[in-house]
């Protein structure tokens, strides 16, 4: 069975930071693009940001240019989001993204989420 295990989230104040950890299990996730998505009650999710698979290019949607860093580790098939300065407005619960570049969305792979709280 294919899995995304999303770990990391927490409490924290305004100012502090995260590590969300997203591991991937059952299958290799060599070519695929690897994103980070929110959510909050009532919103629908939202991009956060992605990182191609050769070359590393890198994308985030403009409200945590500056303060979050996504990476990933092919060998370890686990992609990362590192968040500095968090602000109470980036309280949601973070869901990992694998998609296969050209297929529909509808392939995609999610993982769980995991709930980050920024108290201020």
């Amino acid at each position: 069975q294919v899995q995304l295990v999303e770990s990391g989230g927490g409490l924290v104040q305004a100012g502090g930071s995260l590590r969300l950890s997203c591991a991937a299990a059952g299958r290799n996730f060599i070519g695929y693009n690897m994103g980070w998505f929110r959510q909050t009650p009532g919103k629908e999710r939202e991009f956060v940001a992605v990182i191609f698979y050769g070359p590393e290019k890198t994308y985030y949607t403009d409200s945590v240019k500056g303060r979050f860093t996504i990476s990933r580790d092919n060998a370890k098939n686990t992609v990362y989001l590192q968040m500095n300065s968090l602000k109470p407005e980036d309280t949601a619960v973070y869901y990992c993204n694998a998609h296969a570049p050209g297929s529909d969305s509808v392939y995609d792979y999610w993982g769980q989420g995991t709930q980050v709280t920024v108290s201020s």
